[in-house]
């Protein structure tokens, strides 16, 4: 691994970053500090910072999909909307105050509709942005700090959430309720054989999906970044099928019914994880919690899994390797490659570039750019 390209201008250690889609090298980060820094990766320098919390720090954000020069922000318990027009203009175009606990992740579906966020409570905001309005609240569902949530870009209604309860919560938002729920504390209970895995919680710390254009070439799936040190990959599709297959009707006689993925008999289900990849330590995986991941969407995209840890490790996963070419033996080639860093990983995104194309935010407050080849 070559030597980093630091990246500086915050003053406190860093949270968050996105990359530009439809500008390549283009990137924005957050900090403690209350501030947004943009970088050309083309240039030596920054572009331009932006206080946005006022000095309180900010902990997620997100790009409007189709609109880049649109940006969502979260700060404490508000959620601010910029129009960035590349340092010609900023514009604050609307505050969101509709969650009562400290926001932890944003994001926004692909038809840039609706956005969700959720918070320490356990509980959702699913907030229309065309109308600007609060449109449902998901609750129930988590029993402990939601730190995550995502849209599932196949399903224009459904959002997935993580949470320290060790649940990931799959939603019909347009109800209010849970559809599926795995529960990660449950699986750890029954897995005696996993020896070497550390010994903290299944807690969801992150969690990301696959973009729209990826799932057509690959499996529906979702990336869970757990406590315990393990990256699961769960086959979202396969699982939700089997739970529809089972609350509908019986078959006829003679008839072939789907395959059974796993579960229960509750209602929500609570899948048993069958079929399912999980990356632990005895695969070359985090000795700590895993903090954070995302989908490569540089080469062949979303091919590969990124993640980072409390283990100051950073890890590059083939995951395709299990669900498309069905190698499920411990000795198969899941990790691609492994780095350690000097410091814990807040977060991590990657750029669609052939070089540069991972970027770290630690604890410092400096920003890391890596080639990963």
């Amino acid at each position: 691994m070559e030597e980093a390209r630091k990246l500086k201008g915050h003053k406190a250690s860093t949270t968050c970053c996105i990359a530009s889609h439809n500008r390549p090298g283009v990137i924005a980060t957050s900090s403690e500090d209350g501030c947004v820094c943009w970088f050309d990766l083309r240039c030596k320098d920054g572009i331009f910072t932006m206080d946005v919390g006022n000095g309180n720090p900010i902990s997620s954000m997100c790009f409007k999909p189709g609109n880049e020069d649109v940006v969502y922000v979260s700060v404490g318990t508000e959620v601010k909307c910029f129009d960035v027009n590349m340092v010609t203009a900023l514009k604050l175009l609307h505050n969101y105050n509709y969650n009562k606990d400290e926001i932890n992740q944003i994001a926004c579906n692909s038809k840039s509709s609706f956005l969700a966020a959720a918070d320490d409570s356990g509980d959702v905001k699913i907030i229309d942005i065309r109308q600007n309005r609060m449109y449902k609240t998901l609750r129930d569902g988590h029993t402990s700090i939601c730190s995550s949530a995502q849209f599932i870009p196949w399903r224009p209604w459904e959002v997935i959430t993580g949470g320290l309860d060790s649940k990931l919560v799959l939603w019909d938002f347009s109800k209010g309720r849970p559809q599926k729920i795995w529960d990660f504390g449950t699986l750890d209970k029954g897995n005696k054989g996993n020896m070497g895995q550390c010994l903290n919680p299944a807690f969801v710390h992150a969690l990301d999906v696959p973009e729209a254009d990826v799932v057509d070439k690959f499996v529906k799936i979702c990336a869970v970044a757990r406590g315990d040190g393990v990256v699961s990959v769960i086959n979202v599709e396969s699982e939700f099928n089997a739970v529809k297959s089972k609350s509908s009707a019986k078959p006829k006689k003679g008839s072939k019914s789907a395959p059974k993925v796993g579960g229960s008999s509750a209602d929500p289900e609570i899948g048993n994880h069958n079929g399912d990849l999980h990356l632990d330590h005895s695969l070359g995986g985090h000795t700590a919690a895993v903090s954070c991941l995302t989908f490569s969407t540089f080469g062949d995209k979303g091919k590969f899994i990124v993640s980072g840890g409390n283990d100051k490790q950073v890890k590059v996963w083939d995951w395709s390797k299990f669900f498309i070419a069905g190698e499920t033996s411990t000795g198969s080639d899941f990790l691609r490659s492994s780095f350690s860093l000097s410091r814990k990983v807040n977060w991590l995104c990657t750029t669609p570039t052939d070089s540069e194309n991972l970027v770290v935010c630690d604890t410092s407050k400096v920003v890391k750019v890596y080639t990963i080849r």
